[in-house]
């Protein structure tokens, strides 16, 4: 190391003495800078684009809400367009994003991405509208996630309802180039608001069309499903409220998220650690853990039920949703009933993850269905129901009332109804499927002298079961994430788990359909106080299969669901459970319209963790899993009853199917 010399530190003491007897007393001596000519800005006050070689007009527009507040709108008009209908599309995820994916002068590669749906919009000649909802990016206003109606849970004049009846008055007065006649239609989130359009709806809207929607988050969509808390929905939460135009982003130090949400504990605990008490929402849903009044009087489904029914419907349903598998199909439960005429509510089932039908859809993950079911989706169905109701003179589009891919068989059937199982002349079944000793599944029950009266395997919270394969990714649609096809991954790996029960049926000689929801009725008891019950049909595949070689062997889901062990009684009242005693646990499963082919057999896994997608049971009954101690996460014996008097099976919607 080099030391300063000591004259140096002379030199500089004597440089610093002199330089402060020059310095001017006051600041008012300082001599004045020199001036120079200004350098003109190179950039105009306001730049105005030619863009004459577009084929579209855009417009950014606020429009004033009833209150007061202005919502910020894309008009996006097909240039040289006359009476020409309006397709809208209300969103929290940024209108202006939404309607820039491209430097292009064509509106095609514009929408690209988020619409992908050129058959439809461009086409169609359709003037397409994106809005940010009240307080979101460009939008005024506060932001609550699916603002409920004005009620108990919203004393507000305004809502969804609203600001879609005073935006659609605005649009049919402001845009010259229109016919007067207004669809909305959207996905997931977007999926939601259409359904909140069908309340007291505006004369010009002439056709909704929610596809996968959100509808009730605590019996089976985004939230909740059955009581047990969907904990890798955190991410979302976070990133959707925590700021106005989403930028606050979630983090992580795992590349796992099972080792993120295992290092956590709880959910309760790993959303404290990223501040999510500030968050409105996630409050609520640490009030809310059972299905109380704040998630009944949100319930989509029952709210459409107590309405007129104005406005014609296509309800598009996924049959591999791995976000909202609930809401489309209790959507048509609930509002099927009241139309007496049988041209106003229409369903159509496809192939799909969430969202896949305006994608490419001919696949999901490993399994083809021989066809674009995506493009047919768009072109045969979504397009002509669209021109009809939107397009002066356009034909009727000949829709039958229920549209529905066949999976297994890979075919589309046009149904008189739902559940139907096919076009005409069968009839469906309840079934059951029963789970017997030795790892059996059959139709006969067991008898009075089975082989052994239940089969047991040891949940261990300290080991819970991933629900894919490790590394799991955090939810999300960026490169490289195959999230959207986790419900149809190969479950071997599952099936070759201690605390994973499987049950499988003799090889098929015939083909079995079932079309409807399998229930599942589980005859169960635990050595703990609480228990979650997972119970998955699956397709299993031969050993080959000619073409595909890959799939040999294959374990396919077609209907799987979770549910909370304290809400057997009721979903209100949680109830702690008796240990020891066997109890019956009955649940419906998701949608199926599935052909189980010869040869292939028809499988059932029973698990108590299906992790981190949900958050674990601690098997100690605690007052709000949320805020479960570590302690508290303890091992149980969980027994799956199978003796005559106590038969556990799975009822299967089954129908007649032809050789």
């Amino acid at each position: 190391m080099r030391t300063r010399h000591p004259l140096a530190s002379v030199l500089a003491a004597a440089l610093l003495t002199g330089m402060a007897t020059t310095l001017p007393a006051r600041a008012d001596d300082a001599p004045e800078a020199p001036k120079y000519p200004e350098l003109p800005s190179e950039t105009p006050a306001k730049f105005v684009p030619r863009l004459d070689e577009f084929d579209h007009v855009r417009r950014d527009v606020m429009i004033p809400m009833r209150d007061g507040v202005k919502l910020h709108t894309v008009i996006l008009v097909p240039r040289g367009a006359k009476g020409a209908p309006i397709l809208l599309t209300r969103t929290p995820y940024d209108a202006t994003k939404l309607t820039t994916h491209a430097e292009s002068p064509h509106l095609g590669p514009v929408l690209q991405g988020y619409d992908n749906a050129t058959e439809v919009i461009v086409e169609g000649g359709y003037i397409r509208v994106i809005q940010d909802i009240r307080g979101k990016h460009g939008s005024d206003g506060d932001y609550v996630m699916n603002r409920p109606l004005h009620g108990p849970q919203n004393p507000t004049p305004v809502d969804h309802a609203t600001d879609t009846y005073d935006s659609i008055d605005w649009l049919v007065k402001n845009i010259p180039e229109s016919n007067g006649r207004v669809g909305i239609l959207g996905i997931s989130y977007d999926g939601f608001l259409p359904l909140m359009a069908l309340v007291n709806p505006h004369p010009a809207l002439k056709v909704s069309v929610p596809m996968n929607p959100m509808v009730d988050g605590w019996k089976g969509d985004d939230w909740f499903h059955n009581g047990a808390f969907r904990q890798q929905n955190l991410p979302y939460i976070y990133d959707q409220q925590a700021t106005r135009k989403s930028e606050a982003k979630w983090w992580s130090g795992h590349h796992d998220d099972y080792d993120l949400f295992m290092e956590s504990v709880s959910a309760g605990e790993l959303a404290k650690r990223r501040g999510m008490e500030q968050i409105g929402f996630w409050k609520r849903i640490l009030e809310h853990p059972a299905y109380d009044a704040f998630w009944k009087d949100q319930a989509v489904d029952q709210v459409l039920a107590a309405q007129p029914l104005k406005v014609p419907v296509m309800l598009v349903h996924s049959l591999w949703d791995q976000e909202d598998i609930y809401g489309a199909m209790a959507v048509y439960k609930a509002i099927k009933p009241k139309d007496t005429t049988n041209d106003k509510v229409f369903l159509v089932m496809g192939p799909w993850h969430h969202g896949q039908q305006i994608e490419e859809a001919s696949h999901l993950g490993a399994i083809r269905f021989s066809s674009d079911t995506g493009l047919h989706f768009r072109r045969e169905l979504l397009r002509p129901f669209l021109d009809q109701y939107l397009v002066e003179g356009a034909p009727g589009a000949n829709l039958s009332t229920v549209t529905a891919f066949e999976t297994g068989r890979n075919r589309w059937e046009r149904l008189a109804g739902w559940p139907a199982g096919c076009e005409s002349g069968c009839n469906i079944e309840p079934t059951p499927l029963y789970l017997l000793a030795g790892g059996r599944a059959g139709f006969t029950p067991p008898g009075s002298h089975s082989a052994s009266e239940a089969t047991e395997y040891i949940s261990d919270p300290a080991k819970p079961v991933p629900f894919r394969s490790r590394p799991i990714q955090p939810v999300g649609y960026g490169a490289g994430s195959t999230w959207a096809q986790w419900l149809v991954d190969d479950q071997r790996e599952a099936s070759g788990r201690p605390d994973v029960l499987t049950f499988v049926s003799d090889r098929l000689n015939t083909p079995r359909k079932i079309s409807g929801e399998p229930i599942a009725n589980l005859i169960a008891s635990t050595t703990g106080t609480d228990a979650d019950w997972v119970v998955k049909v699956i397709d299993l595949y031969p050993e080959e299969v000619a073409g595909q070689p890959e799939m040999g062997g294959y374990q396919l889901m077609v209907s799987a669901d979770i549910f909370r062990g304290r809400y057997r009684e009721s979903f209100e009242t949680p109830k702690a459970i008796e240990p020891g005693k066997p109890l019956r646990y009955r649940f419906a499963l998701p949608t199926a319209n599935h052909v189980f082919l010869p040869g292939h057999r028809i499988m059932v896994q029973v698990q108590s963790s299906w992790f981190p997608l949900y958050d674990r049971n601690p098997q100690t009954f605690v007052q709000s899993i949320f805020w479960a101690r570590p302690e508290e996460y303890r091992k149980a014996t969980h027994r799956i009853h199978h003796s005559a008097a106590n038969a556990s099976f799975v009822e299967l919607p089954m129908v007649s199917v032809g050789k």
